[in-house]
């Protein structure tokens, strides 16, 4: 099972604020005004940059846990929508060829992997058990997520 919790380097902006960016994510950056304006609009910036990797077809980088960061969890439906990208690549199975297996048009397999679209999860669920996959959810304390920063 995959962990998805990236980390982000939060600084203080030369201009005041925060800067907010993620080492393991290219183009996920975004910034605010105060600390905690700075962390709420983190996961927003991380989802949309990894939607950025499903679009072009590329690996879904791997977070790495590293000190003295800011833990970042990515939402549990973009999570599985990941894994079903990471699945198809794996796989070397199209949209078209998903679509198929799933008795759908391609259009529904695209918004299964739209990281902005409000897919069902079980719909998720159907296509990642095409690959052998099942979804698992966690649940944590709060303050083992977003407040606290990386041991």
């Amino acid at each position: 099972m995959r962990d998805l919790v990236y980390y982000a380097a939060l600084e203080p902006a030369e201009g005041g604020g925060y800067v907010v960016s993620f080492p393991d994510v290219y183009g996920a950056r975004t910034q605010g005004d105060t600390l905690a304006e700075a962390v709420e609009a983190s996961q927003d910036a991380l989802v949309t940059a990894l939607g950025g990797y499903i679009e072009a077809r590329e690996e879904i980088p791997r977070p790495r846990r590293r000190k003295g960061l800011t833990p970042i969890p990515v939402p549990p439906l973009t999570a599985a929508k990941l894994a079903l990208h990471e699945a198809m690549r794996e796989a070397g199975m199209s949209g078209r060829a998903l679509a198929r297996r799933l008795s759908v048009n391609e259009a529904a397999i695209r918004r299964l992997l739209d990281l902005g679209h409000r897919s069902h999860i079980g719909e998720v669920e159907k296509a990642l058990a095409i690959f052998g996959q099942r979804l698992m959810v966690g649940v944590l304390p709060a303050k083992t997520t977003l407040a606290r920063t990386a041991a």
